[in-house]
């Protein structure tokens, strides 16, 4: 999900304000004995989140982008009383384009992840949107000529293989006769074609967000999510207007979910901040790799989709680049002298 692409600006705020609250959580986990919190909670994290997807795939009878609108107040209820508290600019002078940027990429990728869940199996999909943390070396070296060491090009080929395995093109692997549930599943949804599109164009624009993340990285956290939750929800209901999808959903089991959608998006966001106010980034990230774990799980309980040995070889390959990747970043922010960065040695060699 594109949660993952918070991860660095939250970082990024709480190191430049570590302040009582921190403090009082690290205190909290202490007299809980319990030095596995912040993982703990980043693990909770994850299981909202599945189940948000599991509800956007559900509710077949609500667009969508309709249902991006509720995900995005989740995104804006929580970010709302923390500009608030910090007494940040909402929208700061001289990064107002960036951050309209960022916004735009964020939303869009998103919107596009969303499509993805419903027009694709529900694991094959989490897989392709979670590898967005390997493809933003390409970026960052297109546009931030930073440098595209070993390790990243051994990372992104790895993911790139894995996603090709996923999505079985037809060049590749030939014209291949889905189930017969497969069929009445996707009939009329061109499930072959459009639902991977939108899956690998949602890592992209998620990449492209990282990028943009990088150059707001002066702004705090609460600023950002502020305005994103702000310009998204604005955005969707535009996209729904120009489409005529905004109609409040039919009384009953579709309301609940709906509603159900906004509270498991905000309780994943907030266990998210809390997770990275409690433990390293690195981590956390490794963390929440127990979405895919849960979005296989969902797919095979909800949905009776089985995921064919070429998804699961896949979904291996995508896994290990992104814990890969964050173990770096991990070891990179560790001391020199620390016993776990001898360790990881190997991966941060260039």
């Amino acid at each position: 999900m594109p949660e993952n692409l918070e991860l660095h600006q939250f970082v990024d705020g709480f190191r430049r304000g570590e302040t009582s609250t921190k403090r009082l959580l690290t205190r909290w986990k202490s007299q809980m004995n319990c030095p596995y919190l912040g993982i703990i909670l980043a693990t909770l994290s994850s299981l909202f989140f599945s189940l948000c997807s599991v509800i956007v795939k559900g509710l077949v009878d609500v667009n969508p982008m309709e249902l991006a609108s509720f995900r995005f107040v989740g995104v804006l209820l929580p970010a709302i009383p923390i500009v608030v508290y910090n007494r940040q600019p909402v929208f700061p002078a001289g990064k107002r384009v960036i951050l309209l940027l960022r916004c735009f990429m964020g939303t869009t990728g998103l919107m596009l992840s969303f499509y993805a869940f419903r027009h694709m199996p529900l694991a094959d999909a989490s897989v392709i949107i979670f590898s967005t943390p390997v493809f933003v070396a390409i970026f960052a070296r297109v546009f931030l000529k930073e440098q595209c060491s070993i390790f990243n090009v051994i990372t992104i080929v790895l993911t790139l293989v894995g996603v090709v395995l996923i999505t079985r093109p037809p060049f590749v692997f030939g014209e291949t006769s889905p189930s017969a549930l497969e069929s009445e599943r996707y009939a009329g949804k061109n499930y072959d074609i459009w639902g991977p599109v939108a899956a690998i164009s949602s890592t992209l624009f998620g990449a492209n967000v990282y990028i943009l993340l990088r150059a707001l990285k002066g702004l705090h956290f609460s600023v950002i999510m502020t305005n994103f939750g702000a310009f998204a929800l604005i955005y969707t209901l535009i996209v729904c207007g120009s489409i005529g999808a905004i109609c409040w959903p039919a009384c009953g089991h579709d309301r609940w979910l709906v509603v159900v959608l906004g509270i498991f998006s905000f309780l994943g966001q907030i266990l998210l901040t809390l997770s990275l106010q409690m433990e390293q980034a690195g981590p956390v990230a490794i963390a929440r790799c127990a979405d895919i774990v849960f979005a296989f799980i969902w797919q095979i309980m909800f949905f009776g989709e089985t995921p064919t040995g070429y998804s699961l070889l896949g979904a291996v390959l995508v896994v290990s680049s992104v814990i890969l990747t964050a173990l770096k970043k991990w070891a990179l922010s560790l001391p020199r002298d620390s016993m776990v960065r001898k360790r990881l040695r190997y991966l941060i060699m260039d």
